[in-house]
């Protein structure tokens, strides 16, 4: 059993992820913004945690994260401003993983998209640019740093029923927001094969634990 912060907790696919990761035995705790989604979020096995990642230093972020083992980033700013993109997708986001070191817990399991990095491609003036900086330089810290880490570049999620089946690709497609936490679960219940991976997926024919297995 394992003690998983989940940022972003009362997210689509975080909500999704809670009760898998309860039903495997894990300690799960969905850090909100918002203390009136508290009650959904405990009806999914999880424990809500009210905090501000924005808001909050990386000392601050230390102290909440004493004594996990995972962090699970699933937290973003929704398409706000540009400000707030960057406030929270990258420097938050950067923020936490300084913070999941100094605190000990080591697995740190980024939810990123299909695409993302320096070379993203995508045009300055199209308004996904902000996000898609914002999530390269969190990627790109988190691929430096010294956590046990894995990220998921899911391709244009969906509301589709789970397959529990997707295929790894660098081609966009669509996958269901269930698959995605299905992946979440699987990875922090792997013997690290999935680690310091980067692993780009849409809905597939593959078994999604086959897919880290090998």
């Amino acid at each position: 059993m394992a003690r998983i912060a989940v940022f972003g907790g009362h997210g689509k696919v975080a909500m999704l992820a809670h009760p898998l990761l309860v039903g495997d035995g894990h300690q799960v705790s969905a850090i909100i913004r918002n203390p009136d989604h508290a009650d959904e979020v405990l009806a999914t096995g999880a424990e809500p945690v009210v905090a501000d990642v924005e808001q909050l230093s990386t000392e601050e972020l230390t102290e909440l994260l004493t004594g996990y083992d995972a962090v699970v980033w699933s937290a973003g700013a929704g398409g706000g401003s540009p400000e707030r993109t960057r406030a929270v997708d990258q420097d938050a986001a950067i923020r936490s993983m300084d913070a999941a070191k100094g605190a000990g817990a080591d697995r740190y399991v980024m939810v990123s998209y299909l695409g993302a990095g320096p070379d993203h491609g995508v045009p300055e003036d199209n308004p996904f640019w902000h996000y898609a900086e914002a999530k390269a330089a969190a990627d790109s810290h988190l691929k430096g740093s010294d956590l046990t880490w894995t990220i998921l570049g899911p391709s244009s999620l969906t509301l589709e029923e789970p397959t529990g089946r997707i295929s790894v690709t660098d081609q966009a497609g669509e996958v269901s927001r269930g698959n995605v936490a299905e992946v979440i679960r699987t990875v922090l219940a792997g013997d690290g094969v999935a680690a310091h991976r980067f692993v780009e997926f849409v809905d597939g024919d593959t078994p999604i634990a086959e897919v880290f297995t090998a």
